[in-house]
């Protein structure tokens, strides 16, 4: 018998469970804490700018946002951004 592998292969991902007639104990509906879907759009206003920065860095960059299939200006973007929350959280 085949493993339960899924894909192209058309091999089940099935598991069998075992239900049981035991109490699940006190529950407890909570209100919906999640914020809609628009709020978690991150956009925010962005100032372009030039900015000379040295041929390691950017390397560097380009390759770690090739990884993560990302751009790298997103990245270097995120990198001040936190530096800057970080800075204005510790005065």
């Amino acid at each position: 018998m085949g493993q339960d592998i899924g894909g192209k292969g058309r091999i089940s991902m099935k598991k069998n469970n075992e239900y049981s007639d035991e109490s699940l104990g006190d529950i407890r509906v909570i209100d919906d804490f999640l914020p809609p879907p628009e709020e978690l759009v991150f956009k925010e206003d962005n100032v372009k700018i030039t900015l000379g920065l040295s041929k390691r860095s950017i390397e560097f960059f380009k390759m770690e946002a090739k990884k993560h299939h990302t751009q790298y200006q997103k990245m270097i973007r995120r990198l001040l951004d936190f530096y800057v929350s970080r800075q204005q959280r510790n005065r």
